[in-house]
């Protein structure tokens, strides 16, 4: 049985560089030639180790998750709702302004800018906000139930206002808004949170 050549490159470095090629093209505006360039890797590599690009893609947005937006879930283990708001908005002005990486966040705007020719990619982007979503309002659920949000709340209301703000900021960040702007965005959304 032959035995191939070993890898001459981190896949987890190369999978890092495609995310951020990703987070500032979107999908269908980051180019194979784009990627292979900042992965320093030619095409059959890339294929070998992460499968066609919509398969990288993924990858990239798993790596997103548990990387530069992890802020997500963490808020979620937060121990009152409103420190899941706030940790969840803070969060994502952060990750949205962060020096030395794409302004925006990977999920917001890969999905802006996915055309036709990526109905699946656009639908698992669209499938995993609406995770969190969820997520969220299950865990507004919770704090209802624990006494720690009012009962007049809604729960799904309360999440899709956090989620909608989050997501706003981070179109706003894309155009060029500071962090400061957005942490008063912030907290003019906290201050009116149920108590």
């Amino acid at each position: 049985m032959a035995i191939g050549r070993p890898r001459e490159f981190d896949v987890d470095q190369a999978l890092d560089r495609a995310l951020e090629v990703f987070w500032r093209h979107g999908y269908e505006g980051a180019a194979m030639s784009d990627l292979t360039a900042a992965m320093g890797i030619n095409r059959p590599s890339l294929y070998a180790a992460y499968g066609n690009k919509e398969s990288l893609f993924r990858k990239a947005l798993e790596r997103y998750t548990t990387g530069p937006a992890r802020h997500v879930s963490e808020a979620l283990a937060e121990p009152t709702a409103r420190a899941t708001a706030e940790r969840l908005l803070y969060g994502t002005v952060d990750a949205v302004t962060a020096d030395g990486c794409p302004r925006g966040c990977l999920v917001v705007q890969g999905a802006l800018v996915t055309g036709n020719g990526a109905d699946g990619v656009r639908a698992e982007i669209s499938a995993h906000r609406m995770a969190v979503e969820v997520q969220l309002r299950e865990r507004f659920e919770r704090a209802q139930a624990e006494g720690d949000l009012p009962g007049s709340a809604s729960a799904a209301e309360l999440a899709r206002l956090v989620m909608v703000v989050s997501q706003g900021m981070s179109v706003h960040a894309a155009d060029g808004v500071g962090r400061a702007e957005l942490r008063r965005v912030v907290e003019m959304v906290l201050a009116n949170f149920p108590r």
